[in-house]
């Protein structure tokens, strides 16, 4: 036994050296991974900023034309009654930020009725936006939540009347020339810096009644609805992935 031992033990240490020795065989050079600024507390230097905190140039109305939500402060308001606004470019597969706030003051409501819009990616997809902060709901219905879909990991929310984060992956159905499902979308949303979607598979366009579903689409804006409370957002940017 001794013997076998003392004689691999000279092929191991070989092979062992010649791993140390070629590090240049697992050392992939290329491709160059393109250098993004990241300045703290501002969009990284690829985004597309979708509000600077100025104007709403980015965003048309639900039908077109300007968009007819306040702006002040370095951030815009929705004015109930006036329908969503929508961004004049479209996307597909996007990284975005956005930072929302719910009104400060409760005023008797509660439920769907606190604080409520909705983020749409690609017009369709609802990400839930409302004053989910002991505010009791349905469970898909709350902050965060894939509207009628998708229950959040966590309740991350702040108090109404604080800013709050979203950071999302969106990657976008893909259709086949048929018009098929080939994939569906997914999501992961991060919500004031806690995982709340982890990749999670969407079933389909939002629905308020029934179940979801596809149909075949391209790349479109995302929409920010109008749901007669008067939610504030700032800092939006996406990266087109």
């Amino acid at each position: 036994m001794a013997a076998c031992v003392l004689a691999a033990a000279p092929a191991l240490a070989q092979a062992q050296g010649d791993r140390r020795g070629e590090p240049a065989k697992t050392e992939v050079w290329t491709p160059v991974p393109v250098a993004v600024a990241t300045p703290k507390g501002a969009a990284p230097s690829d985004a597309v900023v979708l509000f600077d905190g100025t104007d709403l140039s980015a965003w048309e109305g639900e039908q077109g034309g300007h968009a007819p939500w306040a702006v002040a402060d370095g951030a815009f308001t929705v004015v109930p009654g006036s329908k969503g606004i929508r961004t004049k470019q479209r996307f597909c597969d996007i990284q975005l930020h956005v930072e929302w706030r719910s009104p400060a003051e409760i005023e008797g409501f509660d439920g769907q009725n606190r604080g409520n819009s909705g983020i749409f990616l690609q017009e369709l997809y609802e990400l839930q936006v409302l004053d989910s902060y002991d505010n009791p709901t349905y469970a898909n219905g709350q902050a965060a939540s894939i509207y009628k879909q998708a229950i959040p990991l966590v309740n991350a929310s702040r108090p109404p009347g604080l800013w709050q984060e979203y950071d999302v992956i969106w990657k976008a159905p893909r259709f086949s020339e048929g018009g098929g499902l080939a994939s569906p979308a997914r999501i992961t949303v991060m919500h004031n810096g806690v995982l709340v979607q982890d990749a999670v598979i969407v079933s389909g366009k939002t629905e308020y009644i029934g179940a979801p579903s596809y149909s075949p689409h391209g790349c479109a804006p995302i929409y920010l609805q109008d749901h007669d409370s008067k939610v504030s957002f700032r800092n939006v940017w996406v990266r087109e992935l």
